[in-house]
């Protein structure tokens, strides 16, 4: 069926007027791109991570343009067994390059790769005989079969009817060596996809897979390696340019020397920018899920194309936006997998979007390469994340678990949005989700692990970094102990005032500092009030959030109930002592390997579910002594 199909449509082609191909080219392209959506985003998506200096305006035009010359370079191949020799000179004509090319050749044959990317009128190529003059040199292309054996021998007999041959990628490479030998041609689309079997290389500055085979026959034959272009002139009007690639002999020079000879040519030349194949997915040998978090291929050449351009880290192209937790100790919680993310996927912009409230503090922590807060909550919220579908953010990790964090990332026009999915859950506006364990093993494990096993199943392979969070300042003799009395979301979670009052008697010739939100502030104050002057200070709701983050550094020690400023202090490298009774300090306990201890109220089950009014001030008053690398007077 494919056969008779391709028959009819290229005798059409070769026997309809230039022009009504033309008009039909124009109208196909822009169908393409304005009416198939998820088409028109990787063309743009494509165009922004190669050339984010210049304007949508632009990139639109190149897309759109793109598009077009895809279909008259369909129409041409589809004409091709129809078009006679004379049509075919009128078509397509050596410049001046190849023309050089040739005649070197001739004088002096040597093995020689012709490699040619994705650009419009491709096929084209295949009339080269018709424009060169003298011997032509025996000439192989490897290239991939069709599926269809019948349409594939049509294809065949079209492309080597001037004296060409098509060798398959499967069967034929061993007569591509032979040509090679004989010092003869083999022509090679370098540009596309590699796959897992390719090596990681960049291209316009992002981690793609690149095939090594020109480079591989380069340096075992010591051959010649041209990069060969159609340069269009007008519709069906090609001009086929060549340029030669200097290379010092090894695999490596040449596969990398061919990406940045693809490179320069688009971006130095607009028309030819535009004919290149925008709408193939170039780099989505990294957009699988299962390795999206890592770099993986059968082999890495980044470290070694980065010293030949002498840099140290790849430039972040790749798009990954993490939509933290609301929660201050859920944002903490999450900081080492951030850090693993860095490491894993070095060649990543890690964008962070949360609350307002915590850019200050992770900017200084540099845990992300941007920060981009929560919008107002009100009519254009959802509108604000449709204004970021601009960025064309490849990635959305989702901590969150709720309908309106979905939301974002669906109106950020994200392909890939990763979220955990519990039992009986739906989010259906996830495209790849983790299913979480029952609810009675999640209980038995700390958050980040879950969290840690979540990102595993998208790829990640490095650790998190418990480490704490920046260099702490070594508090002076007279610091205070830091305490957190509140708990805004959870009242239960809180150790009676008279409690911590009893903490404090317990506890003579040391300061107290109490910290907490706003809404703290009056549990705060019942605590301070009544004692000497300078003996306890009520500092809640005084400071901003990396405020609050420099009082607490400054401290010996924290006694905290189950809070974010717990898990903050606890980052920063404060010893924390964390009083948990209802809530389960297994699952949500202090992370960071600094010094920190859990007390629970007598009889309280490792998970939690006790009553923390049964916490003796006594027995938190003996921790803090053994905790101190002070003794209190």
């Amino acid at each position: 069926m494919l056969l008779p199909l391709l028959q009819i449509l290229g005798r059409l082609a070769a026997l309809c007027p230039e022009g009504l191909l033309r008009l039909l080219s124009h109208a196909l392209g822009d169908a393409i791109f304005l009416l198939l959506p998820r088409r028109r985003r990787l063309i743009l998506s494509n165009l922004h991570h190669a050339f984010p200096e210049r304007d949508e305006a632009w990139r639109r035009r190149i897309g759109r343009e793109s598009c077009r010359r895809l279909v008259e370079t369909g129409l041409l191949s589809l004409a091709l067994p129809y078009l006679g020799p004379e049509r075919l000179r009128r078509i397509a004509w050596a410049g001046p390059e190849l023309l050089a090319l040739h005649a070197r050749h001739q004088a002096d044959p040597a093995p020689t790769l012709i490699c040619s990317p994705h650009l419009a009128h491709w096929e084209a190529q295949t009339a080269q005989p018709l424009t060169v003059p003298g011997t032509f040199p025996e000439f192989g292309i490897i290239y991939r079969p069709l599926d269809s054996p019948a349409a594939d021998r049509f294809v065949r007999a079209a492309r080597e009817r001037f004296g060409m041959r098509l060798l398959s990628r499967k069967e034929g490479f061993a007569e591509a060596l032979k040509i090679l030998r004989r010092r003869g041609f083999v022509g090679i689309l370098f540009d596309q996809n590699a796959g897992l079997q390719g090596a990681l290389t960049t291209l316009f500055g992002r981690v793609c897979a690149t095939t090594e085979l020109p480079g591989l026959l380069a340096e075992k034959f010591s051959a010649r390696v041209y990069g060969i272009y159609p340069r269009r002139h007008g519709f069906w009007r090609v001009e086929i340019g060549a340029r030669e690639l200097t290379h010092n002999g090894t695999s490596e020079a040449v596969t990398f020397g061919l990406n940045r000879w693809l490179e320069d040519l688009l971006t130095a030349d607009e028309d030819l920018c535009a004919s290149w194949l925008w709408a193939h997915d170039r780099w989505r040998h990294q957009d699988q899920p299962a390795l999206r978090f890592r770099l993986e291929s059968k082999r890495n050449l980044l470290a070694a194309e980065l010293s030949a351009r002498g840099i140290t880290t790849p430039p972040r192209r790749t798009r990954i936006w993490i939509r933290l937790p609301n929660w201050l100790g859920d944002v903490v919680m999450a900081a080492p997998l951030l850090r693993a993310l860095r490491r894993g996927r070095p060649d990543a912009e890690l964008v962070l979007v949360g609350r307002a409230a915590f850019g200050p503090l992770l900017e200084a922590w540099g845990l992300g390469d941007r920060f981009v807060p929560l919008p107002a909550r009100g009519p254009g919220y959802f509108r604000a994340f449709r204004r970021l579908a601009a960025e064309h953010p490849d990635v959305w990790l989702l901590f969150t678990q709720s309908l309106r964090g979905d939301l974002e990332a669906w109106c950020a026009g994200s392909r890939q949005r990763f979220g955990l999915v519990r039992a009986g859950q739906r989010r259906p506006l996830l495209s790849h989700r983790f299913p979480v364990p029952g609810e009675g093993e999640e209980s038995r494990r700390h958050q980040l692990a879950l969290w840690t096993e979540f990102l595993r199943h998208f790829g990640l392979t490095e650790s998190p970094d418990l480490s704490p969070l920046g260099p702490r300042p070594q508090p002076g003799p007279d610091a205070p102990i830091g305490l957190i009395v509140g708990s805004e979301n959870f009242p239960a979670k809180r150790w009676p005032v008279p409690a911590w009052r009893a903490l404090i008697e317990a506890l003579p010739g040391l300061r107290f500092e109490l910290f907490g939100t706003p809404g703290d502030r009056p549990l705060a104050a019942a605590v301070a009030a009544g004692w000497p002057e300078g003996r306890v200070r009520n500092r809640a709701g005084e400071t901003d959030l990396t405020g609050f983050a420099a009082a607490l550094g400054a401290c010996h020690l924290l006694v905290s109930n189950d809070t974010g400023g717990m898990h903050l202090a606890n980052a920063l490298g404060v010893p924390v002592l964390a009083l948990f009774g209802p809530t389960n300090p297994v699952r949500t306990g202090p992370v960071f390997a600094t010094p920190h201890r859990v007390l629970q109220p007598p009889g309280c089950p490792p998970h939690g579910g006790g009553d923390l009014s049964a916490l003796k001030p006594g027995d938190v008053a003996a921790a803090v002594r053994e905790m101190l690398p002070i003794s209190p007077a």
